[in-house]
């Protein structure tokens, strides 16, 4: 009887560990299929904004200064407001001009706000090479927003702080617009969110 319980104990512990493994091993395949998804999008971004700015009449410096809203290019299905470079990490990411879930699978996505109104919020995955590292960074270090006009927004990290998923109002609030833009992910599980608060400097 002990042995015949010895073995389902074993087979059992046998089955968790292959699904533990599965599921390591396609999230590492998704994790990369995003890392590609995500190189590949950012590069047709920088030719487009390098055909606008070589071509007369296409670039658009001055769109959405006035009213926050952000001009964007359709890539597959999905609207790109421009790329974010994290210099630390070595990463330049697209940015959707929406977040959804499908799209978070792809590239970060504006939460809300505008790089015009100095209140942009951008979301994304924790993937490693999406914003995975967000807690890595530190006071000082340098962000770049590019929008799809080639207009660049040059940023410096002022605070790495972790919020309650609750926390939405603290996460959106922007008292007397204390933070001109902001990034955002989950940890791992959900139960908390890494969040950079940067301020302007260009």
């Amino acid at each position: 009887m002990r042995r015949r319980i010895g073995r389902v104990f074993i087979e059992l512990g046998t089955v968790l560990i292959i699904l533990a493994l599965s599921l390591f091993l396609y999230n590492k395949w998704e994790a990369k299929q995003a890392q590609d998804a995500a190189e590949e999008i950012a590069l047709q971004i920088d030719e487009q904004i390098e055909e606008s700015d070589s071509t007369p009449g296409l670039s658009d410096t001055s769109n959405g200064e006035s009213d926050g809203e952000m001009p964007t290019i359709e890539i597959d299905g999905y609207d790109y407001i421009g790329t974010l470079t994290i210099s630390r990490f070595g990463l330049e990411l697209p940015v959707m001009s929406e977040w959804s879930y499908p799209g978070l699978k792809i590239a970060p996505g504006r939460y809300q706000g505008s790089v015009w109104t100095d209140d942009m919020i951008i979301c994304g995955h924790n993937y490693e090479r999406h914003f995975g590292n967000l807690k890595n960074l530190e006071s000082g270090d340098e962000i770049i927003f590019t929008d799809v006009n080639g207009n660049v927004f040059t940023y410096q990290v002022e605070e790495v702080m972790i919020l309650q998923p609750t926390d939405v109002e603290e996460m959106v609030s922007q008292e007397s617009g204390e933070w001109d833009l902001t990034l955002f992910t989950c940890t791992i599980g959900g139960r908390t969110r890494v969040t950079v608060r940067c301020s302007r400097t260009d």
